[in-house]
């Protein structure tokens, strides 16, 4: 990392996926410009941290009247995040969230490449939209010829910490947890965790807020 990078907090970093997302958006409609007022606006965030992001991270200031040239800071971004340098991945579980994370197509948005899936049961070895399902036993092996960095952990809960630990044999140095369960990791090792439950509840509980405000009206 940069100078400038290490200097970026990290509630920065996590914003700019979505900056992303919606500059990919109106580039696919056309537009060439945008300012950081009409982003904020239109993402629901706020102005003043829009425009504070945007000038960490670009390399051409905004024209008056115009703002950001879309394309070029869709490139601006993409390079600070790190998405011009593919990060190749790998799902460990090949049930049906696997296999799912495994055909979907929008990760190469972003310069991740799902390269394979692994499972420990031999019904589901095999092939999935062009990608390999390979044993759980190739792992190591895999990992190392593709130099990959990520594995996206979708296995049962009392699989996960034994599935984990293969991981971090193959060398792999970060984990997408999908199992509802905390794993052990040697320093160094990266975990995030994704559970879909307390996501959807957490949803669930602003819908219910919402409605409460609105009704109040």
């Amino acid at each position: 990392m940069t100078n400038a990078e290490t200097s970026v907090s990290k509630a920065t970093i996590s914003r700019l996926p979505s900056y992303l997302r919606y500059l990919k958006g109106e580039a696919g409609k056309g537009v060439e410009y945008v300012s950081s007022a009409a982003l904020a606006k239109d993402i629901g965030a706020s102005g003043v941290g829009v425009r504070k992001d945007l000038a960490l991270v670009s390399s051409r200031p905004g024209k008056p009247r115009y703002g950001f040239e879309v394309r070029q800071l869709i490139v601006d971004i993409e390079k600070f995040l790190g998405y011009h340098r593919w990060t190749n991945a790998v799902v460990v579980g090949a049930g049906k969230l696997g296999r799912a994370i495994l055909s979907y197509e929008g990760f190469e948005n972003y310069g991740i490449n799902v390269i394979a899936a692994f499972d420990a049961a031999p019904a589901k070895v095999g092939g999935l939209n062009g990608k390999p399902v390979y044993p759980m036993e190739r792992l190591s092996e895999i990992a190392a010829q593709n130099a990959v960095k990520v594995a996206i952990l979708t296995v049962p809960l009392h699989a996960a910490q034994e599935a984990c630990d293969s991981i971090v044999s193959a060398g792999i140095g970060a984990v997408l947890n999908f199992a509802p369960v905390h794993l052990r990791v040697p320093e160094g090792v990266l975990v995030k965790y994704e559970d879909l439950a307390v996501s959807l509840a957490a949803l669930c509980g602003e819908c219910a807020d919402q409605i409460g405000i609105d009704q109040k009206k």
